[in-house]
């Protein structure tokens, strides 16, 4: 019987928490974006769309959160980075590198730049 009531609640709190966020996202785009970057305005429905469009690019698909938090990500990484040799370490320094710059974790030494003055 609870179940029911919750069902009957959960449903309209849910469905208006999405208006809400359609809403918001409409209001904060007519009012920022046109003046600053001269966009059109938008109606409900594109906010809607955006909304989901962000949600699915930036929040994943799970609704009661990921089973991979980026905390739980972090440690099976700092886990990974402990089981490595050092030399298996420094190629995946050397191949990140020229990813997205210097590859340091917090627990070793940083190793000198190129082209950096040495103190």
């Amino acid at each position: 019987m609870r179940r029911i009531w919750f069902v009957f609640l959960a449903l309209p709190a849910f469905v208006m928490f999405i208006a809400l966020g359609g809403v918001v996202v409409m209001l904060l785009w007519n009012w920022l974006l046109p003046a600053l970057a001269g966009w059109s305005e938008i109606g409900f429905w594109q906010a809607l769309g955006l909304l989901a469009l962000c949600r699915i690019l930036f929040g994943g698909f799970c609704l009661g959160g990921s089973s991979m938090t980026r905390s739980r990500i972090r440690s099976r990484m700092a886990e990974r980075w402990g089981r490595m040799s050092s030399e298996e370490r420094e190629r995946l320094r050397r191949r990140f590198r020229g990813y997205c710059g210097p590859f340091e974790p917090a627990d070793d030494e940083p190793t000198a730049q190129e082209g950096s003055p040495e103190a």
